[in-house]
């Protein structure tokens, strides 16, 4: 991603051309491009990857979000199941009244 020396861009931070591998800021960048899911390992500003890594970490918030979700839903409809099978006497319990006092 960083650009031949001759042909840097211009760094905010630094408020002059890009330094490439010489900045605190350049990263190796592995995993797979989230429009085209291609392959990437190649070495970038982390600036200015940042806010393609922000969106993909909002989009595995909301699928672990979702999933949770979904298990706490099948969680809830067993619980409920289960407490009528019990009250209608399908598994062989009987319900008992206890006394604290």
């Amino acid at each position: 991603m960083f650009n031949k020396k001759n042909d840097r861009k211009f760094c905010p931070l630094l408020k002059k051309a890009c330094v490439g591998n010489e900045c605190m800021f350049a990263t190796q960048l592995r995993g797979q491009d989230p429009t085209s899911g291609e392959e990437i390992d190649e070495e970038a500003c982390a600036v200015a990857v940042l806010p393609m890594l922000l969106i993909e970490s909002t989009k595995a918030q909301h699928q672990t979000g979702a999933a949770v979700e979904s298990f706490r839903n099948e969680t809830v409809r067993t619980h409920q199941d289960l407490v009528l099978a019990a009250i209608n006497g399908q598994m062989g319990l009987a319900p008992t009244l206890i006394n604290h006092g």
